[in-house]
């Protein structure tokens, strides 16, 4: 669908690209010609991955835990001796679990704002002000989630990726007199590996959630991909500032507190 060359000469950063969305993203980057770097805090596995992504172009690694600036700087130094420039972020890094509001323990709700929100703003920052600001270009895209009726069962992350949502909201206004374009993809219910830490009841409700699901299916990593893909491409040059539900159409249609239900 896309020209094979989209991205050619063009380098980009996915984090949390070891498994996954940010896997497949990266994978489907690199397969349009981008010459990509992923991040993550495992060093094992974030080795093993961008080994597998090799195939399909030019992939390196760093481990990275996004919560410390110390180690993004450091990301960034490696990103500069490599290719001199970046040009594509995907802050895809991000974490949850299912829990009723008033079982989330301040450690537990802690960490995924921590991972959420600081780390994207923080590697948001870094990366603009070492390459898009000086090279007065840019392109972030923030994988957030459906939350647009509100997140019962997972207060935490909803929170989180609705301050992300504002954010990106905010630095596509303030950076725009840099080129610097900022987008989020909201993905539904996405069939990964994301899924496989879930417990057994959780994921009998994500049959049920299935079945109402107005497209009768779940969303895939290629679907999530895709919509990177786009709103990467300059065939989304004039759009900024705005969130793409991945979803089939849950955020307008289905209800909310199955969740909460289950586990009460």
């Amino acid at each position: 669908m896309y020209a094979p060359n989209l991205f050619q000469d063009k380098v980009a950063l996915v984090t949390g690209g070891r498994s996954g969305i940010g896997y497949g993203i990266a994978e489907a980057l690199l397969k349009l010609g981008a010459k990509v770097i992923i991040c993550a805090r495992k060093a094992a596995p974030l080795a093993e991955a961008a080994a597998a992504l090799s195939e399909h172009g030019t992939c390196v690694q760093r481990p990275c835990d996004i919560r410390k600036s110390e180690e993004v700087e450091a990301l960034a130094d490696l990103i500069e001796s490599e290719f001199g420039r970046l040009d594509i972020l995907v802050n895809n890094a991000g974490g949850q679990f299912p829990s009723l509001a008033r079982h989330i323990s301040d450690n537990g709700w802690n960490a995924v704002i921590n991972t959420n929100v600081n780390g994207t703003f923080y590697v948001s920052r870094i990366m603009a002000n070492r390459f898009f600001v000086p090279q007065k270009s840019g392109n972030i895209i923030n994988i957030v989630v459906n939350h647009l009726r509100g997140f019962p069962g997972m207060a935490h992350t909803g929170a989180a990726r609705a301050a992300v949502e504002n954010l990106t909201k905010t630095l596509a206004q303030e950076w725009a007199v840099y080129n610097i374009r900022l987008n989020c993809v909201a993905p539904g219910t996405i069939i990964s590996s994301g899924l496989d830490t879930y417990a057994e009841p959780v994921k009998a409700l994500l049959d049920k959630m299935k079945e109402e699901n107005l497209m009768q299916r779940h969303g895939t990593i290629e679907d999530v991909a895709n919509a990177v893909l786009f709103l990467a491409s300059p065939l989304s040059a004039y759009t900024s500032g705005t969130t793409l539900y991945v979803d089939g159409m849950d955020h307008l249609h289905g209800d909310r507190m199955r969740m909460v239900n289950m586990f009460r």
